[in-house]
């Protein structure tokens, strides 16, 4: 790395800076001139913000092609997230993902996979034309959770697929659990398979001893890191990281297949800003967060009925390791669906949670967070136990559903479809999703058989109120199947 650069740095910002201070007339896009040809949006967004929305020109680099101030900007990310390569993705972690997926896989090529991906990896074979193998993530019977994938399962994978070309992990999941990733590198890299992680949830793992290891320290050859999610930059911001044996400039062709050429300076400056904030500061970041969820998990756990669960929960296999920065709350001994006590700390206390699913909530604890937020959230759980409790024992209890994969995603997707009204479904093959969002891991996805077992689940998650995504009918009255 070049002499001059050090963490302290940030190269983006610098250049914004500098760009202010030249007093530009703007004879380029955007149109709205630094906020002059639209007051409205300048009155509400501030004008220091649109006047650095600006476009690619030369003092300021150009996403597709950096050679310098974006240039230093990814050098500095790389060496922060322990990466031989970092790229800013300003199109989501999706981007990030589906650059991943199709880096290292093509047309007809096997990719291992747990099912409990998020859409945006199913997404990328939908485009590629690639075949998932999926390993079936176990399940916490009692919780209702997918867990990690098993080292033997991924092993068996291998065995049965030698031709697979990758292997991709979610390094946590969105209720913080993590499969071996070590031991899951080791076996990939030993038949000659890439892996990719799916960092959405783990970009703090880079700043902290205490939390699960990173993909890019546990040797993965490409991981995409949401930094708008624990990372603190805007939303839709994130990076995508490469290990020392991948083709840097491969994956840079890649990206520029599908990432716009109009990069937001307002997303890149603040990856830039939030990079050099965990660079110097992560640990005490994470040390506070951490701190702050355990006294969370404390609290609620003297509610009664309510679990936030924790380690306690590792078994060295499937769950290899947990992510203490997770509120995960176990809901059910309540008689109420996650989703249930979601809509109503929305509704009744102001409190906005990350998401609720049939037996869990997420509530998403950060650096932003104050003890008497914590508190806050504590005592309306309280008051929803004593409020709302119901009877838990005609609850649906949440199982994994294995799919029957009969098609692969992108033969499904493009196939000759009709519409069937969704109860007269069963039997046939989707050719669209079905997910709860979030956290966006299908309930179905194109080329899957639909059983009854997965409309009762479905007909179950609508009733207690999951924001059900995916299908071409909204109202998902209708699904597509394959003619």
């Amino acid at each position: 790395m070049d002499h001059y650069l050090s963490q302290d740095r940030a190269p983006v910002l610098e250049a914004l800076e500098r760009m202010k201070r030249a007093r530009l007339v703007p004879f380029d896009v955007p149109g709205h001139k630094r906020g002059r040809g639209n007051p409205e949006l300048r009155d509400f967004l501030g004008e220091k913000c649109l006047d650095v929305d600006v476009n690619s020109m030369k003092m300021l680099d150009n996403l597709c092609h950096p050679v310098s101030v974006i240039k230093d900007a990814e050098t500095l990310a790389a060496e922060a997230f322990h990466a031989a390569h970092a790229f800013f993705m300003v199109g989501g972690t999706t981007s990030a993902v589906q650059a991943m997926v199709l880096t290292a896989v093509g047309r007809g090529d096997k990719i291992i996979m747990p099912r409990n991906v998020h859409r945006s990896a199913i997404n990328a074979l939908i485009l590629c034309g690639a075949i998932p193998v999926y390993v079936n993530p176990q399940m916490d019977h009692t919780l209702g959770i997918s867990l990690g994938m098993r080292v033997a399962e991924v092993e068996d994978a291998i065995r049965r697929h030698p031709d697979a070309k990758a292997v991709l992990v979610n390094n946590p999941t969105y209720y913080g659990i993590c499969s071996n990733l070590k031991a899951i590198v080791a076996l990939a890299h030993a038949h000659g398979m890439m892996v990719l992680a799916d960092e959405a949830h783990g970009t703090h793992f880079y700043f902290h001893d205490d939390l699960p290891i990173s993909a890019m320290d546990a040797g993965a050859d490409l991981a995409a890191i949401s930094m708008h999610k624990s990372g603190g930059s805007l939303t839709q911001s994130s990076m995508l990281l490469c290990g020392p044996s991948v083709n840097a400039g491969y994956v840079h062709q890649i990206i520029n297949i599908t990432q716009t050429t109009s990069g937001s300076y307002l997303l890149m400056s603040s990856l830039d800003i939030s990079r050099r904030n965990l660079a110097l500061h992560g640990r005490e970041i994470f040390d506070k967060v951490i701190r702050l969820v355990e006294y969370a998990r404390n609290e609620i756990n003297t509610i009664g009925d309510y679990y936030a669960y924790s380690k306690e929960l590792i078994n060295s296999d499937s769950i290899y390791d947990f992510d203490v920065t997770k509120l995960s709350i176990f809901t059910r001994p309540v008689g109420l669906a996650g989703i249930e006590v979601y809509d109503l700390l929305r509704d009744e206390y102001d409190i906005q949670t990350e998401f609720g699913d049939i037996a869990n909530l997420l509530a998403y604890v950060s650096v932003g967070d104050r003890p008497k937020d914590i508190e806050r959230l504590v005592a309306a759980l309280a008051e929803i136990r004593r409020n709302y409790r119901k009877d838990s024992s005609r609850m649906l209890k949440a199982e994994y559903i294995e799919p029957e994969v009969v098609h692969g995603p992108q033969e499904a997707f493009y196939a000759e479809k009709e519409a069937l009204p969704i109860e007269k479904t069963a039997g046939r093959v989707c050719s669209e999703f079905v997910m709860c969002y979030p956290p966006g891991i299908p309930i179905l996805a194109p080329g899957e058989r639909i059983t009854e077992e997965i409309l009762t689940y479905i007909r179950y998650a609508k009733k207690k109120g999951c924001q059900m995504t995916g299908p071409e009918d909204m109202d998902i009255r209708y699904l597509n199947v394959m003619k």
